[in-house]
């Protein structure tokens, strides 16, 4: 047991408070990281807000990286001092979900928390990661090596923001050479769906946003042409500009009104992939008999449906070679203590990501 700093949510939609917190010691194959930084998803800004609910004292963070700095006694294939991001990706190696390489929706692993308030009550590790803390405790499926010559701040990205947007389109989307792709939201995951439809070779890549700024990012990006979401029908704004509608269209965004239009962009046969999560008990409504007789389809994916071991390597090596932009994702970097203003400023629609550092 040890004693740490973490930024803790006591009541949904207050600031998160600055407090020191017992971490437990890794028990069996469990690792602990010492964090050199942690990005700030819309997807703890949303859990913060009460928008999925959860237990409180919570806390949230989990797209971080950092160094091991101890074992559990079972732990294998890690050494005190590895370079390793940290990620929700919880799996059991042998559920259903996990042997079919979808382990971001693993239905077997076990699941405690070893954070606890200073008088030894229970604090909620939420998404099994607890990052917005200077260290953390977790299963070793949630880490991946990081290499020597990507900074570790830079890595962290990789933890969701990218493996979301990149494996929405590759792993999900499946989308192939010649296809034509629409994101909907040019944020962090949109701008990492956007590269990922650039890597995979698609011939028109259409950004949709509200404001010409956010355009202008996603073809700093990747994409190929931008259509505000503010036109009285941007859908046939895409048809008169690709003479087509798209073969694959994803939702970066976590509002269910945009479910309700989003299948419009679709052509004969088109997929809609569901990236961004609205709150809990929103709906959208669609029009079946159209879906089922254009052969069209919806695919949820969470996580991009990453298997670590198999893109982190990749993800890291198209870094290295010049080809994924990372760093031009960060648009700020902050320390714990300033934590409420970095998540004020990436609720505001400021930041592509800002990033939590933590002085070593």
């Amino acid at each position: 047991m040890g004693r740490i700093r973490a930024a803790v949510c006591h009541n949904f939609g207050e600031p998160l408070r600055i407090e020191e917190v017992e971490l437990a010691a890794p028990e069996g194959r469990e690792i602990e990281v010492t964090l050199d930084a942690c990005a700030v998803c819309h997807s703890d800004i949303a859990y913060a807000s009460g928008a999925w609910g959860g237990a409180l004292p919570a806390v949230y963070g989990h797209e971080a990286a950092g160094r091991v700095s101890a074992l559990g006694p079972a732990a294998e294939g890690y050494s005190v001092g590895d370079r390793v991001l940290v990620t929700l990706i919880r799996a059991c190696g042998t559920c259903p979900s996990c042997v079919t390489a979808r382990p971001s929706i693993c239905t077997g692993a076990a699941r405690s928390t070893p954070l606890t308030t200073t008088r030894r009550e229970p604090i909620f590790q939420a998404m099994d990661c607890g990052a917005f803390a200077e260290k953390v405790v977790v299963d070793p499926s949630q880490i991946a090596p990081v290499p020597d010559a990507m900074p570790l701040d830079v890595a962290s990205l990789l933890s969701c923001g990218v493996i979301t947007g990149v494996g929405a389109v590759v792993n999900a989307g499946k989308v192939r050479p010649g296809e034509h792709v629409v994101v909907i939201g040019a944020g962090g995951v949109g701008l990492n769906a956007i590269q990922g439809a650039k890597i995979a070779g698609a011939a028109r890549i259409v950004a949709v946003d509200m404001t010409e700024a956010k355009l202008d990012d996603a073809r700093a990006f990747g994409a190929t042409d931008g259509i505000l979401a503010s036109d009285p029908k941007p859908w046939a704004t895409l048809r008169d500009l690709t003479g087509r509608l798209a073969d694959a269209v994803f939702v970066t965004v976590g509002a269910a009104s945009i479910y309700d239009t989003a299948p419009r962009y679709l052509a004969p046969g088109g997929r809609l992939v569901m990236v961004g999560l609205p709150p809990s008990g929103s709906t959208a409504s669609y029009a079946p008999d159209i879906l089922a007789s254009l052969g069209q389809s919806l695919i949820g994916t969470k996580m991009g449906d990453t298997v670590l071991s198999r893109d982190i390597p990749w993800l890291a090596d198209l870094y290295l070679q010049g080809r994924l932009k990372l760093d031009e994702l960060i648009s700020a970097r902050w320390p714990l203590e300033r934590i409420n203003e970095a998540i004020a400023d990436t609720r505001a629609g400021h930041a592509r990501r800002n990033v939590i550092v933590f002085d070593r």
